[in-house]
């Protein structure tokens, strides 16, 4: 829920949406994203990128190769699709795992391991099966395997991060021997979205249950995707074969080796030399050095993320709007896009992108998005905010780590902007492999009031971050809770139509907002580094649950 360790390591909040209008071409090729100078945090090495336009695609492949390499920023503890909740397993499962829908490349949905789904009545989804289709394990997929892995996201025992996608789920049955139903306890507009996403994986019944308790981290993974598990050198490397028993268009490299180089400068560097082919999540202060190194190409695409200041504790000064609102207009956006993303970002006042509202009509778009408290700096405000709430002096704690300059920046400038405004924010520096706690372990927040976060969508759809302010929601870290938010998020997961569902999500956007439960900072595009050997990979956020790596080929 980060170009590093976990920045939204929040799956287990999934709720109901369908989506019946996507991303356009368009939509993806029109955000210019122009860098402005700063007078906040340091300048990052390297420089920064300018005119940074969006690009919808790269270049098609010419044809076929043996292997090509990947920079992954860590090692996935398990490839299990259940806890398949951030950034390293699912760049590596999506080409492994399948879904019963897809998310394309477009952030639009289609048919994925299931031919059609149907919607008969507010409560029931349909999903019937392709024919034919065989597990790595050699295994043809049945209705049985389908209810099986659906199954295994709700057993406890699985710790499943994707277990909130099934809250409003009765049963799941066999109702054909390629057909699949699904019965809700209410209507869920959520819950079709999500079967394009690892919620919706389906592997192979025996496969798994051979595998047993060793499934995810030893063997292979018993799933229908164009990749195969190979070796697994333990802190060095996964390896991907391809499987030439899919059922759809076979990989264009018969190899995909994910190389984990945990440390930014080492992922740079072997960029830089060739010593990987590519890499998404590059390190933002590598931005300017890798566009210009004339080894490869530096892309960016849609990454539905934004940057926020995550409120951890409403207990403190925080619980007082005022004192939100006032780190808020002391912040130095722009010097933290400068800075923290390479120049490569958008300063926003909204919690949600815009490209998520795509489908919205003028009027929804109006009610998102105008009147949303101001993203430009008023230090004389935030002082006077301060003192109102009888703020002055108080003091505060904010989470930082060298995960990546996105984060650690970020603390920098809040640290700077209470400074400015009278209040003491003190930074508490966490290792990168323990930023994750954050977000699974209430004891690992003990003591910070805020972190700096990476939100991305998982589907195209504002109510995937809106939801997270609901009572008890996973992510409602600080406890926020009010009846009257809690019944439009109900009321928005209940609506399929999607310009109805949006205007009510636009509620929802403008209260949440105005509340500021999180400060939102930047909009962050996609980063993706490819070198001169290869081409095909998508630039947008699809790579997540689309198998990118497919595609991936000669360049021309």
């Amino acid at each position: 829920m980060t170009t590093s360790p976990p920045r939204t390591g929040r799956r287990t909040h999934r709720r109901p949406g369908r989506r019946t209008a996507g991303l356009t071409t368009a939509v993806l090729t029109s955000f210019a994203l122009l860098a402005a100078a700063c007078s906040g945090p340091p300048k990052a090495d390297g420089g920064n990128v300018t005119d940074v336009h969006l690009s919808a695609t790269t270049p098609q492949a010419r044809g076929e190769i043996d292997s090509f390499s990947w920079a992954v920023y860590a090692e996935p503890p398990t490839l299990d699709y259940t806890v398949a909740f951030d950034y390293p397993q699912n760049t590596i499962l999506s080409n492994v795992c399948e879904s019963l829908m897809r998310w394309t490349p477009g952030l639009t949905t289609e048919p994925g391991l299931a031919r059609k789904a149907s919607n008969p009545d507010p409560t029931t989804w349909v999903y019937d099966l392709r024919p034919g289709v065989r597990f790595h394990d050699g295994n043809e997929m049945t209705a049985d395997d389908v209810v099986f892995s659906l199954g295994r996201q709700t057993d406890p025992d699985n710790a499943a991060a994707w277990a909130q996608v099934f809250q409003n789920v009765t049963s799941v049955t066999k109702s054909g021997p390629l057909q699949v139903t699904v019965k809700l306890k209410k209507p869920d507009s959520q819950f079709p979205q999500y079967m394009a996403t690892a919620a919706g994986v389906v592997a192979s019944k025996a496969g798994v249950e051979a595998a047993g308790k060793d499934y995810g981290t030893t063997g292979g993974l018993a799933c229908t995707g164009p990749f195969q598990l190979g070796t697994w050198n333990k802190g060095q490397s996964i390896e991907l074969d391809r499987f030439d028993g899919y059922w759809g268009t076979k990989a264009k490299s018969k190899k995909a080796v994910f190389r984990v180089l945990t440390d930014p400068s080492a992922r740079t560097n072997a960029l830089l030399s060739g010593e990987v082919d590519g890499g998404y999540l590059i390190p933002t202060e590598s931005y300017a050095r890798l566009r210009e190194s004339g080894t490869g190409t530096l892309y960016f695409g849609e990454g539905l993320s934004t940057v926020n200041v995550n409120v951890t504790n409403m207990q403190g000064p925080l619980g007082d709007v005022r004192v939100r609102r006032a780190l808020s207009l002391a912040l130095d956006r722009t010097g933290f896009v400068k800075a923290g993303l390479g120049g490569a970002g958008t300063v926003t006042n909204s919690l949600t992108t815009r490209a998520a509202w795509a489908a919205a009509p003028e009027h929804t778009l109006k009610t998102a998005f105008d009147g949303l408290p101001p993203s430009g700096q008023d230090i004389e405000q935030a002082k006077a905010l301060i003192k109102e709430a009888g703020a002055t002096g108080k003091s505060l704690t904010m989470a930082t780590s060298s995960i990546g300059q996105d984060v650690s920046l970020l603390a920098t400038a809040v640290q700077a902007a209470g400074t400015r405004i009278g209040l003491d924010i003190r930074l508490k520096t966490i290792a990168p492999n323990a930023f994750t706690a954050l977000f699974t372990d209430p004891g690992a927040r003990e003591g910070i009031d805020m972190f700096p976060l990476t939100y991305y969508d998982s589907i195209t759809d504002p109510l995937d971050l809106l939801s997270n302010f609901k009572t008890g929601a996973y992510m409602n870290f600080a406890g926020y809770s009010d009846p009257e938010y809690d019944r439009l998020v109900e009321q928005a997961a209940a609506v399929y139509p999607v310009e109805e569902r949006l205007d009510i999500e636009a509620k929802l956007q403008r209260q949440a907002s105005e509340q500021l439960l999180w400060i939102p900072v930047a909009e962050w595009p996609t980063a993706l580094f490819l070198g001169k050997r290869i081409t095909g990979a998508p630039t947008t956020i699809s790579y997540m649950y689309h198998p990118w790596a497919a595609d991936v080929g000669a360049a021309p």
